[in-house]
């Protein structure tokens, strides 16, 4: 009884927290258009995405303010009956979902408002990327010097391995930014980063209970609560975008919480599916490049890229393109559980 009460405490706050999210996900909605945060689409994507323009952005506040008070809610209580604030370490992801939010808005602000808004672009990347290595250095070098977290974990070895505290620094700061970057790659379809995403949550749930990390494991679920809640307005049409405001800071949190797990290694299964976007985009980039300096011809492997895009003009609908990289996420997330339970 005493494993299971934890469990399903965990997996209560996703019922808890997609009540919450999807009642006010309305009104939310209604503020947005109020005051004209509607999403600008890029030039350079694909024309069938026009008729998108104007639909509510930043749908990721619709995310993250539920998990925000949820979380904080529980620490208060525990503060309040015990004591003392248990399952501190929490408010490490937490604060990188807020920091990597107020960094989203700034972005789809830019994007929708700024001198750059009729390309639909937001903030300079230089800047962005910037802030981003920022808040991913500070969570970093508090998972190494103060939580003592500097390991990383191997399927079938039972034991973690310990590193140099400064290298691991370095390398889960990487994790951080790139996790973040690579969610951001996948928000490109409705419903998509949100599939995905409430995935790879559920997944690092079950193993942060594997590893009866009970309150990392309620912290994602109440992600998963709130990610479900946000996909009753964004599956396809989508009637809310989650904007730079949702992918990026949800990809910041995985990174962390895979950092916390010391399972971080599994983000490339887990996450299969960013980590494909991204491998598309980098493949596009270097191929073009490479081709024109050598070959003076320009070759690409993909029609556009994302490759999610690439389906699409393929021939696959929008729903389809979305539902198939949800399967193939679901089958990564069950792969990931098995390896790391190993």
């Amino acid at each position: 009884m005493s494993d299971t009460l934890p469990i399903f405490f965990a997996i209560s706050l996703a019922s808890l927290t997609f009540v919450i999210t999807v009642i006010w996900g309305s009104p939310f909605i209604r503020i947005l258009r109020r005051f004209k945060i509607g999403k600008r689409i890029r030039v350079d994507g694909p024309q069938t995405h026009y008729y998108k323009m104007g639909t509510p952005t930043m749908g990721g506040l619709m995310i993250s303010i539920p998990v925000v008070i949820v979380t904080l809610v529980l620490n208060f209580v525990r503060l309040t009956s015990r004591g003392e604030v248990q399952g501190l370490s929490i408010l490490l992801p937490l604060g990188v979902l807020v920091a990597y939010g107020a960094l989203g808005i700034w972005d789809d602000w830019e994007g929708i408002h700024g001198r750059r808004a009729k390309t639909g672009e937001g903030m300079l990347g230089r800047y962005k990327f910037a802030f981003q290595w920022l808040i991913a250095i500070v969570a970093a070098v508090i998972l190494s010097y103060v939580f003592d977290i500097h390991s990383f974990a191997l399927p079938g070895y039972p034991n973690k391995f310990e590193m140099n505290p400064l290298v691991y620094t370095v390398i889960a700061a990487f994790v951080i930014v790139s996790t973040s970057n690579a969610v951001n790659m996948t928000d490109g379809l409705d419903g998509l980063a949100g599939l995905v995403s409430v995935t790879c949550f559920a997944t690092y749930g079950m193993i942060a209970i594997l590893q009866q990390q009970w309150f990392l494991s309620q912290f994602n679920f109440t992600i998963v609560g709130a990610l479900f809640a946000f996909l009753w307005y964004n599956v396809h049409p989508a009637s809310l975008f989650m904007g730079d405001t949702g992918s990026g800071a949800l990809g910041g949190v995985l990174a962390v919480v895979a950092l916390m797990t010391g399972q971080w290694l599994l983000l490339i299964v887990i996450a299969i599916v960013p980590v494909m976007e991204t491998m598309s985009v980098m493949l596009q980039v270097a191929s073009a490049k490479l081709s024109r300096r050598y070959l003076g011809v320009d070759l690409r492997p993909f029609k556009m890229t994302p490759i999610h895009h690439h389906f699409e003009l393929m021939g696959w609908s929008e729903t389809q393109v979305a539902q198939r990289f949800w399967l193939i996420s679901i089958m990564a997330g069950l792969l990931g559980i098995a390896l790391a339970s190993l």
